[in-house]
């Protein structure tokens, strides 16, 4: 993979260009393959999932994932979150689907998100999450860090209904924060799961409820050919309330409210 040009995810172009699959990555749960987008002098590498590869779901209508994840990126580009990488739709190899920029992890330098022993859960500047039982029946928790970049993107899974904020969604590159993964977005229902919980109830921002007000005014025009009608209606009332309780949502003990596995 040499040769490969150095770009910002959240700008570069993945508009035109002949996509060529490289392999794919064995741990994702839907056909998703690491691809290399090449023209004339310029190769990018891209995370590539096929509508063909996306595994039907009990909870989300069949083959909108790359809709979901083409939203996400929008919502956080017009909005001014910034946390997402560039994903578009495109005709790829394997049929249409979606195309994210890839982001090459800085997390060894730039750790946000952990699992520690349980004697070691209260660091100061992080939040203890989740307490459960490693590989050897060992007492862990989950913890991350009070780290604004990770607030704000905390603050754009609440506004997108992220069902699915994993650990390992959650990369570092040059000291930046991108979330990645956002198939399972922008459900009707509220389906808020994430192991970003150490804000709950925390007051908004000005700035944070700057944000949120300009998914009202603009996120909803910019979703409306990606997601269905009552998923948008829906969106602008996760926002309206978000600015009306001026807080981070908090978890609802009736629900599951943490992805499984957390990483």
């Amino acid at each position: 993979m040499d040769g490969l040009s150095e770009v910002d995810p959240l700008t570069v172009d993945l508009g035109s260009g002949e996509l060529e699959l490289i392999g794919r990555l064995p741990t994702a749960s839907n056909g998703t393959f690491l691809s290399r987008l090449e023209r004339g002098d310029e190769r990018v590498l891209c995370v590539y999932k096929p509508t063909a590869g996306e595994r039907p779901l009990w909870d989300f209508p069949d083959r909108t994932l790359g809709l979901r994840e083409v939203a996400a990126h929008e919502l956080s580009r017009v909005a001014g979150f910034d946390v997402v990488p560039r994903t578009v739709l495109v005709e790829g190899p394997l049929g249409p689907g979606s195309l994210q920029a890839w982001v090459r992890d800085d997390e060894a330098d730039d750790e946000v998100v952990d699992l520690v022993p349980l004697e070691q859960a209260e660091r100061p500047g992080w939040f203890a999450v989740l307490e459960g039982l490693g590989a050897r029946g060992e007492e862990v928790v989950v913890v991350h860090a009070d780290d604004p970049r990770l607030r704000r993107l905390a603050l754009f899974d609440a506004v997108a209904n992220n069902a699915d904020r994993k650990g390992g969604h959650i990369l570092t590159r040059h000291g930046h924060l991108f979330g990645v993964d956002h198939g399972l977005t922008f459900h009707p229902a509220p389906k808020l799961r994430t192991l970003l919980w150490g804000w709950a109830e925390e007051e908004l921002t000005e700035e944070e409820r700057a944000l949120v007000g300009r998914v009202v005014t603009d996120g909803c025009e910019a979703l409306a050919e990606l997601l269905t009608e009552p998923e948008l209606v829906s969106l602008e009332l996760r926002c309206t309330e978000l600015l009306r309780s001026g807080r981070f949502p908090a978890p609802d003990p009736g629900s599951h409210t943490v992805p499984w596995p957390p990483f």
